[in-house]
């Protein structure tokens, strides 16, 4: 969505009242260690999207829990902000920081062939394969 500063601030609001409600009003163990990573608020206030993190192995349960308590949130979130409407709210699950750590991972495995000089085109220097099949012997 665009953002300007009016936006920025009612998504801060909206960000902050939801992860107090998340953290404190709501008990349902599903819910534990759930990271609230951003809200995005419609212009007319009759829309949020909140971001939410968690590890990978409890997306769906996170899920079903967040669509469990989807209704409650909406009550007490409407009471906190005291806007003229309460927004609808959907619920995804952000795996961004996991795909960053999947790709992490696959840069610390580098193929011993990286380490080869190559041509212009990728192809092995004919020097450099000599050298390799000389320290083979």
């Amino acid at each position: 969505m665009k953002q300007n500063n009016n936006s920025r601030r009612i998504n801060e609001q909206a960000r902050e009242k939801l992860a107090h409600i998340l953290l404190f009003d709501i008990a349902d163990p599903d819910l534990s260690l759930v990271t609230l990573t951003g809200v995005e608020v419609s212009i007319d206030k009759t829309f949020m999207r909140a971001y939410v993190s968690c590890a990978p192995e409890r997306y769906e349960q996170v899920s079903a829990a967040l669509q469990r308590a989807k209704g409650h949130v909406r009550s007490l979130l409407g009471h906190a902000l005291g806007w003229r409407v309460t927004p609808e709210i959907d619920f995804e699950i952000d795996s961004t920081a996991d795909e960053a750590e999947r790709i992490s991972r696959a840069l610390m495995d580098v193929p011993p062939t990286m380490s080869v000089a190559k041509d212009a085109e990728g192809y092995p220097l004919p020097a450099a394969a000599e050298a390799e099949t000389d320290e083979g012997k």
